[in-house]
């Protein structure tokens, strides 16, 4: 069975700056990877460079088995590509639109039109195909650009941060299309366009979401060009198991029983956060609202508990409570980013 996405040693540069640097990927059919690191990291490089927007000072990648620098025409065949901003003509319809790319990519209208209606009734655009794409909402734009990307039923997706700027309701319906699209029927490619390999379409998206990382079975952490971490979210998450630690000030008496509850959290926080900063077992603190999430030495969050009890001593109806958290994906994103 060909993979449908490879990259090996792919490094970029522009100019002084090193934009990628030995970047190794392998992608199955129907798995969705989560590529996430800060601003400059590299993600939407790498992304430009499997879709052949960029040619690499090095290396190269494959798509379903065709050379991305060397056989790109049978590497556009077979993917589909959603950039960051909104490349389409705003003055055109949905379906214009749509029709446009269909046919750029050799589609007739036999082939195209009943697609289109497929796709747009798909992705909850049925009843907007005759709505102009400049006044579609951000969230319409988005799924304007999956259904274009799925138009020639790709078996690789590339999405380059796809909800960025959209709203948390439309984020999810966005989530619950792309786990659809990857075992939907609608995605089977007909014999003889290039779906060499069985299984469903292979996602690879960038994005700075956390809580969408955590949704992909795979994710790789990329820093200063490079992918320094690499594995499922429970596995990245356990390099940390029982290592953050929640605390905040409590009152000592019953809630009902002490006015003014809130008062003392704000009150007390600041001079919390102080005292664990201080301890040379904590490595990160972070603020969660009105909590603190500490990231400890490993093995010494028993420690920095007995410690922050001891030096925080309950005062004026007060008290701190600590206790070991699981660690999520933006404790994970924190500790890698911080690494040299």
């Amino acid at each position: 069975m060909t993979v449908p996405i490879v990259a090996e040693h792919l490094r970029k540069t522009f100019g002084t700056t090193l934009a990628v640097d030995d970047m190794n990927l392998t992608i199955a059919c129907g798995e969705i990877y989560g590529l996430v690191g800060s601003d400059g990291a590299g993600k939407t490089t790498t992304m430009r460079l499997l879709v052949g927007a960029l040619k690499p000072d090095s290396g190269d990648a494959s798509i379903c088995g065709y050379s991305v620098s060397k056989q790109s025409e049978q590497v556009r065949a077979r993917l589909g590509y959603l950039s960051q901003r909104f490349s389409f003509y705003e003055d055109l319809t949905v379906l214009e639109n749509i029709r446009f790319f269909a046919e750029v990519r050799g589609l007739s209208r036999q082939e195209w039109l009943p697609r289109c209606m497929e796709i747009l009734e798909f992705v909850g655009l049925g009843s907007f195909k005759d709505r102009r794409a400049g006044q579609l909402s951000g969230g319409m734009k988005q799924k304007l650009g999956l259904a274009s990307a799925l138009v020639t039923r790709p078996k690789v997706l590339l999405l380059d941060e796809p909800t960025t700027g959209v709203d948390p309701v439309t984020r999810q319906d966005f989530w619950q299309l792309l786990i659809r699209l990857v075992a939907d029927p609608l995605q089977h490619p007909q014999p003889g366009t290039g779906g060499e390999q069985e299984g469903g379409v292979a996602v690879i998206l960038s994005t700075p979401y956390m809580d969408e990382a955590a949704r992909c079975q795979r994710v790789g952490f990329m820093r200063l060009g490079r992918l320094i971490a690499e594995g499922t979210p429970s596995q990245l998450r356990s390099s940390l198991e029982g290592r953050i630690v929640e605390v905040f000030p409590v009152p000592a008496l019953h809630p009902e029983s002490l006015p003014g509850r809130g008062e003392v959290r704000g009150r007390s926080l600041p001079s919390l956060r102080m005292i664990a900063g201080k301890n040379k077992d904590v490595e990160d603190v972070r603020a969660f609202g009105d909590k603190l999430h500490l990231r400890v030495a490993s093995g010494q969050a028993q420690a920095v508990m007995a410690a922050l009890a001891e030096a925080f001593p309950a005062r004026a109806g007060e008290r701190v409570e600590a206790r070991l958290v699981p660690p999520t994906l933006e404790d994970v994103f924190i500790s890698l980013s911080e690494t040299a």
